[in-house]
C-alpha cells in the first residue's frame, strides 16, 4: 500500500528561522527527504510565537518564509482545489496555519493592528487553514493548556473576526475551559466555524493535558471536526511506542472514524533545555518517512479502509466540506 499521506501540524516555519537552516536539513522530522520518503503530499506549516513582547515579529516572518516556500521546486500551495489529483502532483503541498494567536497580536498592542497583522499573514500566505488561540499559557485572547482561563473578551472578538472567513478554530493547545467557551460561544453566536484538535491524543488513553478529555473529543467527532494523532512520546507513552495504536483505537470508540487523522507535531527538538524529555519521539515515529510503516500496521490492525481515512480521506473531506 502506498497511499498518500497528510499531516496537520508541523513546526519547519519555526526551525527555518535559525540561521543556517535548511528545508532538508534531517535535524527536523518534517524535512524534504523525509516528506517525499513518507508519501507526504499535504503538510500543514504552523506560523509559531510564544506570547511575549514583540511576538508578532516572529509571525510575520514565518508567513513570508511560506511565501518563498511556495516558489521553491519541492513545494506546492495547496489552496482546496486542487485536491482531487494530489497523488499525481509533484512535491509537497502546502497550507499554512497560526499556533498561537500571539503570532499575529502580542499582549500590548490594539486589536485592530493586531488583525492587521493576521492580514498580512493570510496575504503572504494566500490561505490560513487553522488558527490556535493559545499555546501552553495563558494570553489575551484565552487560557493554555498549561492555564486555566477561559475564553477572554478579545477571544470572543477574534472569533467574531474569523466566523465567516472558513477559517478552523484550532483546540490543540487550549484549556479544558477554553474549549467549553469556545463551543458554547459559537453556538449562541450560530457561527458554522469548522473545529479541530489538529496535534492532540486521548487523555483517557495517556494523562497530560495536551490531550483530550473524552467530553471535549467527543464533542469534536460530533462537529465533523479532526483529531490530529501527535507523534511525541508525551502524548503517546513515555515508553511504549505501541500504545499509538491504542489512541486510534479510542478514537474508533467515541465514535471517530471520519475524525482521526495525522499531527506528528515534528519540530526540532534537539535544543530542547529538559534533557530528561530528548528524543522527544521513538525511532518508530521519528521523522516523516514512517508513515508507510504505521499506514502498513494500521492496516494489520485494523483495515484498509481505516488507512485511507486516516491517512488522507477524512483530512481532504473536513477542507472540502469545512474550509474551501
Amino acid at each position: 500500500m502506498n497511499t498518500i499521506n497528510i499531516d496537520l501540524h508541523c513546526d519547519l516555519l519555526y526551525y527555518l528561522l535559525q540561521k543556517g537552516s535548511a528545508i532538508n536539513d534531517k535535524e527536523i522530522g518534517c524535512s524534504v527527504p523525509y516528506l517525499e520518503d513518507g508519501n507526504v503530499k499535504l503538510q500543514v506549516m504552523a506560523i509559531y510565537a510564544g506570547t511575549g513582547a514583540g511576538s508578532p515579529a516572529y509571525g510575520l516572518e514565518q508567513s513570508r518564509l511560506f511565501a518563498d516556500l511556495v516558489k521553491n521546486e519541492n513545494f506546492f500551495l495547496f489552496d482546496g482545489s486542487n485536491s482531487e489529483n494530489l497523488e499525481n502532483k509533484e512535491g509537497v503541498g502546502i497550507i499554512a496555519s497560526i499556533e498561537n494567536a500571539s503570532a499575529f497580536c502580542d499582549e500590548d498592542q490594539t486589536l485592530d493592528s493586531g488583525f492587521k497583522n493576521l492580514e498580512a499573514i493570510i496575504e503572504n500566505t494566500q490561505k490560513v487553514f487553522y488558527i490556535g488561540i493559545t499555546h501552553h499559557l495563558e494570553n489575551r485572547f484565552g487560557g493554555g493548556n498549561n492555564a486555566t482561563a477561559g475564553l477572554k473578551e478579545d477571544g470572543k472578538v477574534l472569533i467574531d473576526y474569523i466566523a465567516d472567513r472558513k477559517i478552523a478554530i484550532d483546540l490543540a493547545h487550549t484549556s479544558d475551559q477554553l474549549v467549553y467557551d469556545i463551543f458554547n460561544y459559537t453556538d449562541q453566536r450560530n457561527y458554522s466555524i469548522p473545529i479541530l484538535a489538529s496535534h492532540s491524543n486521548y487523555r483517557a488513553v495517556y494523562k497530560n493535558n495536551r490531550n483530550l478529555p473524552d467530553e471535549l473529543a467527543k464533542e469534536v467527532i460530533q462537529r465533523n471536526g479532526l483529531i490530529g494523532l501527535n507523534f511525541i512520546k508525551d502524548y503517546v507513552d513515555l515508553d511504549h511506542p505501541e500504545r499509538l495504536y491504542e489512541h486510534i483505537q479510542y478514537g474508533l470508540d467515541l465514535g471517530g472514524e471520519d475524525s482521526i487523522a495525522y499531527g506528528a507535531d515534528y519540530f526540532y527538538w534537539k535544543d530542547h533545555p529538559d534533557l530528561s524529555r530528548h528524543p522527544f519521539f521513538f525511532p518508530e515515529h521519528a521523522d516523516a518517512s514512517v508513515y508507510p510503516a504505521i499506514n502498513k500496521e494500521i492496516e494489520k490492525r485494523f483495515s484498509s479502509e481505516l488507512v485511507e481515512k486516516i491517512s488522507h480521506r477524512n483530512v481532504l473531506t473536513f477542507i472540502k466540506n469545512r474550509c474551501h
